[in-house]
């Protein structure tokens, strides 16, 4: 064997895609200064936590880690897939950080997937489980891919600190994408939800549905927001107290605009602490409800065919598409999405053609995709 070329790059920015896109091109990459300034050098636990996924998924995977955790040496293997798999994500970063990449890997993975996640299923800082099961799915139609064994099931809520959930995931996998021509966001005609609570009162779930729904009715009549509360072990409520709450506006065009939030003590605030009657309070379930109700208005002012926590997402499923055009809208590119458009055109060699569109405020994205394929599923 020859010796191996690796891509060289610098920094932790994107670690999650870079691995990503170097697994679906079979490309080898060498990453250094890894968090090089920060007081604690070197690759995060959810970064590592995330390479061991990626090992489970491949075969022949290498990776090498010098001993500050500062250079990281990475050769995709191929990726396999399967079921009866079990991954326990950490508590340091939700499931949701996790299942962008999972999704991309499972569909052009040899077997089907079938996968269960350990550890937090809902927080503020990655959308939830419950958006990637009322958004994330629903968007991967427009690129062919079939709702046929895409499932995704809660079997317990984990919220920060202690997590304690459990999700099963199964993804399809497909010979390859097919290009869209998405441009149409369309107008709201309903909206869905679920409101969640795990260790507290169903009262607060209550509340949060309440004031949320307060908001909408005056704009809409078709409003239902769903509740999920869990209050023992047994039933699923995970290690720690917490509740949240996600919406999803439909549109006529069949486009998902999602957001979510959720509310726990934050860590150095131990269970003993918080049994007690005078535990601090956490955000008024009233106000959370208000608040990512008016969080969802914004996200649907500012147009476009996913939110903003989507755009990396869809710019992705366009890059990987056929070697064909595919054209989409979105609102106000958010940073992830830049960074995103950044990683593909480093490692897949695909550039976006971007064009603003002044009479909406919103911005219209079309590429020429990179003709990625599933050559190891089997054809039927």
């Amino acid at each position: 064997m020859g010796k191996i070329t690796y891509t060289k790059l610098k920094g932790s920015q994107n670690m999650r895609q870079r691995l990503l896109l170097a697994t679906l091109k079979s490309t080898p990459i060498l990453i250094e200064d890894i968090h090089a300034d920060d007081t604690l050098p070197g690759l995060r636990p959810h970064e590592i936590s995330l390479l061991h996924l990626f090992e489970k998924l491949t075969d022949d995977c290498v990776v090498e880690i010098n001993e500050t955790g500062t250079k990281l040496k990475y050769k995709p293997g191929i990726i396999v897939g399967g079921s009866n798999m079990v991954h326990d994500c950490g508590l340091t970063r939700a499931i949701g950080y996790f299942l962008e990449p999972l999704i991309l890997l499972g569909l052009f993975s040899r077997k089907p997937l079938a996968i269960i996640l350990k550890g937090i299923t809902n927080d503020s800082k990655d959308p939830s489980v419950d958006t990637f099961r009322s958004t994330t799915f629903p968007m991967l139609k427009h690129f062919g891919v079939p709702s046929e064994g895409l499932k995704l099931e809660i079997k317990s809520r984990g919220v920060s600190p202690h997590g304690g959930g459990e999700v099963h995931l199964s993804i399809p996998n497909v010979q390859q994408l097919t290009a869209t021509m998405w441009t149409d966001e369309g107008m709201v005609k309903r909206i869905r939800g679920e409101a969640f609570t795990t260790r507290v009162s169903p009262q607060l779930g209550n509340e949060m549905i309440y004031a949320a729904r307060g908001i909408f009715n005056s704009l809409l009549p078709d409003v239902y927001i769903a509740s999920d509360y869990r209050k023992r072990l047994e039933t699923g409520s995970g290690n720690s107290p917490g509740y949240g709450i996600s919406l999803v506006a439909e549109t006529t065009s069949g486009c998902c605009i999602s957001a979510d939030t959720t509310i726990s003590y934050t860590r150095g605030e131990e269970a003993e602490d918080i049994e007690g009657e005078d535990k601090k309070e956490m955000i008024p379930a009233a106000d959370v409800g208000e608040r990512i109700a008016s969080v969802l208005l914004e996200e649907i002012e500012k147009g476009g065919v996913v939110d903003s926590t989507h755009q990396g997402l869809l710019f992705l499923l366009c890059a990987l598409c056929p070697k064909d055009v595919s054209k989409v809208r979105v609102g106000k590119l958010s940073p992830y999405g830049i960074e995103t458009l950044r990683q593909i055109k480093d490692l897949l060699d695909v550039q976006f053609v971007i064009k603003p569109d002044p009479s909406t405020g919103t911005v219209i994205l079309k590429c020429w995709g990179s003709g990625m394929k599933n050559l190891s599923r089997k054809t039927t």
